[in-house]
């Protein structure tokens, strides 16, 4: 190395290693264990922390192939962002735009979780329609903040701007889509929110070092030298034997897409949930091939037996979906070896893709893909007054908007699952939009709009209840940006119908629903169990009390608890 080039390299180190963000090292972990973790790369880590490589500008996740540079080398970061911050460029190798979120925020309820929530919807970004951008100020309003405040809450957070965290997250996107797709640069543009392209090639190449285009070539190239590589080279630790190989892709209307997780995930179990609750025609479970036909959903009276068939047969989800001007399907198909998720995603002609990264937010949600399952199951396990063993890599299985969990949740009261499952087929069957696509009928799940003035006489309920989805869905049409807690005031929905819409329709981590039938009895033979009472003993334990102690012990993390009691 000559003197000028090291002289240049020590210099990038001291202005790197003078950046605030580094000063604390990622989160919660220690040195010793993200030095640990990235030796090891154990795809548990994976998104939790980001290891910037000093000697080389670049930064990676916990799970690179390249060889691991020396510990003095190495810096650690919380977030890509703040890496960015500090100078680094993404490793091409192992894509950190591909990683799995991990928000440190999430499920606290803290302003800056929701600013991150509304900029991961689309907030600050533009459309194709050419509809601008929301301002930061806008951003603000929303949220019942000033301006100043909300700036101020991401320079804590994150070491810069609102408007810099959204860009960063849509060129990432930007990025992931170049590697991953075949769309047009234009297309990619679209879809990562960008209006303009000269604004979108000026931004990449700041920020990412690199033109789309050479991206695009250096993707193209890597895929074709995958396309020879055997599928038994593929190595199980950290799944990057084809990580550059381009997906399917169908012009103007497909394109495939890989969402990857910290293992562990128990996939049978949530396909089995969803399989039960399941509506024809909007969602559909088939062997491992795409696009089937919208009638293969199947109701079962047994999760079980089901779990045991995905596990045989390897059945797969799929359902559609309607976002803006935006509509098709998506089969979604578990790759657990390579701790990853394989999106088929499938649009009809007239679909703009500026609601792709949207989508791709909603599905993660859907899967509970960013849960950083061994801290929650350590919490699961340290609930003294339970004993409890938990199931490995059980998730919050997500419902496909906020709107068709409130709306499941009341068709559910006081009727088993099967009964509920039988009333939202005829609701999606008498109220749900209808589209096409390659020879096959979907059913969208019917909309506030559709639901107010509905007089919903196919369904074979108490009149309250049906009065209680129409005034409902008035609320939220008359109320958009309102609170879930703010359906309160709606007559007919009560605290066990906001707990599950937050619970299936928001991800939220934190909800502890025990006031639910089946979490009560399994919560008070677990509790008797560990506790040695018999059956009358159990019966005489001060419920609400303990359900407070358990809610203190387990946050944020209740909505695991929840689901754990409903699986035993």
């Amino acid at each position: 190395m000559s003197a000028d080039r090291a002289s240049e390299s020590a210099n990038e180190r001291d202005e790197i290693d003078s950046v605030h963000s580094l000063e604390s090292i990622a989160g919660q972990l220690s040195a010793s264990i993200c030095r640990e973790a990235r030796m090891s790369r154990d795809p548990r880590f994976d998104g939790k922390f980001f290891v910037g490589v000093l000697t080389t500008g670049i930064y990676c996740r916990t799970v690179c192939p390249a060889v691991a540079p020396k510990e003095q080398n190495v810096r650690y970061f919380d977030s890509a962002i703040k890496a960015a911050q500090a100078g680094l460029r993404p490793c091409l190798r192992c894509r950190p735009d591909s990683a799995p979120g991990s928000n440190p925020w999430k499920g606290t309820g803290t302003t800056l979780a929701r600013a991150i929530s509304l900029i991961e919807a689309g907030a600050l970004a533009g459309k194709s329609s050419g509809e601008p951008a929301s301002t930061v100020t806008q951003l603000a309003d929303r949220l019942g903040i000033s301006s100043r405040y909300l700036n101020k809450l991401f320079t804590e957070g994150f070491g810069t701007s609102p408007k810099q965290y959204a860009l960063y997250r849509q060129l990432l996107f930007a990025k992931q889509l170049l590697h991953q797709t075949q769309l047009s640069i234009t297309q990619v543009a679209m879809a990562a929110g960008f209006n303009s392209i000269r604004r979108f090639n000026e931004a990449f190449k700041q920020t990412l070092q690199l033109t789309p285009t050479q991206l695009r070539k250096s993707a193209l190239t890597k895929a074709a030298k995958e396309s020879m590589i055997e599928p038994s080279t593929i190595e199980p630790s950290t799944g990057f034997g084809e990580i550059d190989t381009l997906g399917e892709f169908v012009p103007h209307y497909g394109l495939t897409l890989y969402q990857y997780y910290r293992p562990p995930l128990d996939w049978a179990s949530q396909l089995a949930f969803y399989r039960l609750r399941a509506v024809t025609g909007m969602e559909w479970f088939s062997p491992q091939r795409s696009h089937p036909q919208a009638s293969e959903a199947v109701h079962l009276e047994q999760e079980a037996n089901f779990t045991t068939e995905v596990k045989a047969n390897g059945l797969e989800y799929g359902r559609c979906f309607a976002l803006g001007k935006m509509r098709g399907t998506v089969d979604i198909i578990h790759e657990p070896k390579l701790n990853r998720f394989k999106l088929a995603i499938m649009l009809t002609e007239d679909s703009p893709v500026d609601e792709l990264q949207l989508l791709v937010t909603e599905v993660r949600r859907i899967l509970d893909l960013d849960a950083d399952m061994l801290q929650i199951e350590q919490g699961l396990s340290a609930l003294p007054s339970l004993g409890l063993t938990p199931f490995s890599g059980l998730r919050i299985p997500g419902a496909g908007s906020l709107f068709e969990a409130a709306c499941r949740a009341i068709l559910g009261q006081q009727v088993t699952v099967v009964q509920a499952t039988k009333l939202l087929n005829i609701l999606v069957e008498a109220y749900g939009d209808r589209f096409s696509l390659n020879g096959c009928e979907y059913r969208l799940f019917p909309t506030p709009e559709a639901i107010r003035e509905a007089s919903l006489t196919e369904l074979k309920m108490p009149g309250a209840r049906k009065l209680a989805l129409n005034a409902l869905a008035a609320f939220i049409c008359a109320h958009p940006e309102a609170s879930v807690d703010d359906w309160l005031s709606v007559k007919g929905i009560g605290p066990w119908t906001i707990a599950y819409a937050k619970l299936r329709g928001l991800g939220d981590p934190n909800v502890f629903l025990h006031t639910d039938l089946i979490v009560k009895k399994h919560l008070l033979a677990l509790y008797g169990k560990t506790h040695r009472l018999d059956e009358a003993a159990a019966g005489t334990v001060n419920y609400p009390k303990l359900c407070q102690q358990l809610s203190q012990e387990i946050a944020p993390w209740g909505s695991y608890l929840t689901f754990q009691l409903w699986h035993q």
